[in-house]
């Protein structure tokens, strides 16, 4: 390791969200703070493998004592249900074109990796959760897609009229916003996810149902 890797910690009474500040997408949860760092640690490698290809240079923590928490932030309902729901402040940094590309390339990884998975799914059975839960392929898939739509909202457009253009969609609106320009679609909100979290989480949330879809096949 050149260094150790900065994170944040999102605290609530019954969890916490342990992030990567610089690899979105890279969160996991646990009941305490130091439960949620070890998953965090434990994810490394299955993340690295999410991002190989983009040659970003990620470095796998061998573990917890090469990752450094600089933050620590008050959860929200949103945490509790079981998403990371509260920013970093390094999400509020404007964005230049070069990290820009950073960012999108992380979350176009994440999308193929979860579209890698579901397609290795199809015509698999897969296992149920601890109390037989659990989505089925298709489900999970809508899931997935809804959620996007939502995000499209949360960065102040609408989502294309043609859903097979959503992902797209979400690409020209981050440019948009990281370059203050005026959105094609506008919708108007309260309040606008910045383009940084919006990458947090929606990569996130797709290596989320990803990795679950691996487990449980």
């Amino acid at each position: 390791m050149t260094g150790r890797i900065p994170v944040y910690l999102e605290v609530r009474r019954r969890r916490t969200f342990a992030g990567a500040v610089e690899w979105l997408g890279w969160c996991r949860a646990g009941k305490t703070e130091a439960e949620a760092v070890a998953a965090l640690v434990a994810y490394a490698d299955r993340y690295a493998r999410v991002i190989a290809r983009s040659r970003l240079g990620f470095e796998r923590p061998e573990g917890v004592d090469d990752l450094e928490v600089v933050e620590r932030l008050e959860g929200n309902a949103t945490t509790e249900l079981g998403a990371p729901g509260v920013p970093p402040n390094a999400d509020d940094r404007p964005l230049n074109a070069k990290e820009l590309k950073r960012l999108t390339t992380i979350l176009e990884a994440s999308w193929r990796a979860f579209d890698r998975v579901a397609e290795a799914a199809v015509g698999v059975t897969l296992t149920k959760g601890p109390r037989g839960g659990g989505r089925d392929l298709p489900k999970m898939v809508d899931h997935v897609m809804g959620a996007e739509e939502s995000y499209l909202v949360a960065l102040g457009s609408r989502r294309p009229a043609d859903t097979g253009a959503q992902r797209k969609t979400i690409l020209a609106t981050l440019a948009a916003r990281a370059q203050d320009k005026p959105l094609a679609d506008p919708n108007k909100v309260k309040k606008t996810w910045s383009p940084r979290f919006l990458v947090r989480r929606a990569a996130w949330h797709v290596l989320d149902h990803a990795w679950e879809l691996e487990d449980r096949s």
